[in-house]
């Protein structure tokens, strides 16, 4: 053991602590990582709210990471020194999904920060395929690279068409995202929130997507519609909004059950897609966007704290979200 480090801490809904952890000792087949930033996710908020289901308490949160390699992996991708974007989805390998290329929905799927403890702290060890070089990235960019890459698996299951027209359904972090990824796949991009807030945060990102107020849309419909809410009613009322041979991706995962009327989903032959995670080549094409300036990651950063910090910092946004694209926690270099 080499020492103890320092870790924040859920220990209960609404209750965050900053702890002294045993740092982790090397482990084959996996890196041991200094931490550099890590992102704040919805998720995260949910833990803290006490609304995040299967979840066991304490736990130290945090799955959208960058990180610096203290030591080298055994295939020779990953030296000591490296900066590294972590994929947080721990898949078992065995199963039909992980057989099938799909580890990204795994049956037994474990994720850094929820069902293990994540990222929230000075060190940490994960497993060498887990892991990809960010090459000329900041630590800052890496550790947004895991939220973008689910947006852009979902544009990239869609098979959206060039030219097509792409409706967004929230603003948040990840239906910004997709928009972002829709829109450098080539679609007419509308972004649609409930928040003036959101929406003018969101153009700032994607400044060639047109935006609507929920309460102001009109009946037009699109040929790919995602929804990004994660609220129940929405993700129902979205196929409205689905032009006939269109599809409709659900971004969102959320306790209730889908309804749509059959005649309606039917006489529009609908293709529907639920979209999880994200996948290598997701994580790869949003490093290469990034790489290529293609995704403007200080207008995306919107806040910035420290593990300290966020003590205080990680409870007043999430009692404002509508301010907050994506919140950092930086930790010392």
């Amino acid at each position: 053991m080499t020492g103890f480090m320092k870790s924040l801490q859920c220990d209960a809904p609404h209750s965050l602590t900053l702890v002294e952890r045993a740092r982790p000792d090397d482990v084959p087949g996996q890196v041991r990582l200094r931490i550099a930033a890590i992102g704040i996710c919805g998720t995260d908020y949910h833990i803290y709210g006490g609304n995040q289901p299967f979840l066991e308490y304490p736990r130290v949160m945090g799955h959208e990471l960058s990180a610096y390699a203290l030591t080298d992996s055994t295939d020779g991708r990953i030296t000591k020194g490296d900066l590294v974007v972590v994929n947080p989805y721990l898949s078992c390998g065995l199963c039909r999904a992980c057989t099938s290329g799909k580890p990204n929905c795994c049956e037994n799927i474990a994720v850094l920060g929820v069902h293990t403890d994540g990222g929230m702290c000075e060190e940490i060890t994960v497993p060498e395929d887990n892991l990809y070089v960010a090459k000329d990235l900041t630590s800052q960019a890496a550790a947004m690279v895991e939220f973008l890459a689910i947006g852009a698996h979902g544009v990239r299951r869609s098979a959206l068409v060039t030219g097509g027209s792409a409706l967004i359904v929230g603003a948040g972090p990840i239906g910004v995202g997709a928009a972002l990824f829709a829109h450098l796949a080539g679609a007419h991009v509308t972004l649609r929130d409930t928040s003036p807030e959101r929406l003018a945060l969101a153009r700032k990102i994607v400044p060639a997507a047109s935006v609507e107020l929920v309460s102001d849309a009109g009946p037009k419909v699109f040929d790919t519609v995602f929804d990004a809410t994660g609220n129940i009613n929405a993700m129902n009322a979205g196929l409205s909004f689905v032009a006939h041979g269109g599809t409709y991706v659900l971004l969102s995962v959320v306790k209730g059950d889908l309804n749509f009327a059959d005649p309606e989903f039917h006489k529009r032959e609908t293709t529907l897609f639920a979209s999880r995670n994200a996948l290598k080549v997701d994580f790869e094409h949003v490093m290469d966007c990034m790489a290529k300036g293609l995704v403007p990651v200080d207008d995306i950063c919107t806040h910035r704290t420290t593990l300290e910090g966020a003590l205080s910092d990680l409870p007043k946004w999430a009692q404002d979200r509508g301010t907050v694209v994506k919140a950092l926690i930086e930790l010392a270099q």
